[in-house]
């Protein structure tokens, strides 16, 4: 059996395998498909300050190869979390991730200070791509001073493992991670969603209430690899890879290129036991490839 362990900050993961936030719920909902004690880590869906409703619907809207979404982050609010979800998860036997939103860098540290004192919550990941309504609605992560403003408040207030989520909605990615780097981010996660519409011209209309919203899934995943290739060599940091990982050939896709772990997001829609299939694909590739430690793969390419 190869070693799939990998290390991202002071995280250390039993294999590369996370599920990406906003498709794995808050992890208990796939308890009956999987058993959560086999993933290197699990990344909860957006938390932040105060509850949110969300978008109103439709919302979600399948398209070739990927789907699009406009959840808006509908959540209970970081003490709904504190106080009824963390006390159901915490004694899995696998790293609890928190997905942080904001609308302001106030917001993001105050968030990540409640969850600082959570034993069992060694690591955020800040999701960047999130609006600034001080800047008339542009997300964090399209410029290096926002990236740089959320990092270093998020730094401030959290002393454990901080991942900084990337929008691939930038003209050079790798500006952004280097400024996230520059201000103590201990690794960074890519992409999230790409900007995308789809329109029913039937009834003559967007399918999103929105209009507008993030497409995922395998139509994105040769940006996100490329991606992932070009900021593993600009930072010297960690790099988690994401973007329609289906089976373990994909995730392999983003290891060579550069990256220590990878999320799963939409293949959790269409089988909820996408993670644990994953993982043992990465293993019978290791074994038919003679591969003893994973991270001898890292970046090969």
């Amino acid at each position: 059996m190869a070693r799939l362990n990998v290390k991202i900050g002071t995280l250390e993961l039993k294999n590369p395998v996370l599920t990406a936030s906003g498709t794995f719920g808050y992890g208990e909902e796939f308890a009956d498909f999987i058993d959560l004690n086999r993933l290197g880590g699990f990344i909860i869906k957006g938390t932040t300050l105060n509850p949110r409703e969300g978008n109103p619907y439709p919302r979600m809207a399948e398209t070739p190869s990927g789907m699009l979404n406009a959840v808006g982050l509908q959540n209970k609010g970081v003490d709904y979390f504190i106080e009824h979800i963390y006390p159901r998860i915490k004694d899995v036997n696998s790293h609890v991730i928190v997905n942080v939103s904001g609308a302001t860098p106030e917001d993001y540290a105050e968030v990540c200070r409640r969850l600082n004192p959570l034993e069992k919550i060694n690591a955020v990941e800040i999701n960047i791509s999130c609006p600034n309504v001080k800047q008339g609605g542009m997300a964090f992560g399209t410029t290096c001073a926002g990236a740089a403003q959320v990092t270093k408040a998020a730094r401030e207030a959290y002393d454990k493992t901080l991942i900084i989520k990337l929008s691939p909605n930038v003209t050079d990615i790798t500006e952004i991670a280097r400024a996230a780097e520059a201000e103590g981010a201990d690794s960074v996660s890519l992409i999230n969603t790409m900007l995308g519409m789809a329109i029913d011209v039937e009834r003559q209309r967007p399918y999103l209430s929105t209009i507008t919203g993030g497409l995922s899934g395998p139509a994105v995943r040769p940006v996100a690899v490329r991606m992932v290739w070009q900021v593993a060599k600009a930072v010297n940091i960690p790099v988690i890879g994401l973007g329609g990982i289906m089976n373990g050939r994909d995730a392999l896709e983003f290891i060579m290129a550069g990256a220590t772990a990878v999320e799963v997001g939409t293949a959790n829609f269409i089988d909820p036991a996408a993670t644990v299939r994953i993982i043992d694909e990465i293993q019978d590739y290791c074994t038919r490839h003679g591969v003893d430690d994973i991270n001898s793969l890292r970046g090969i390419i």
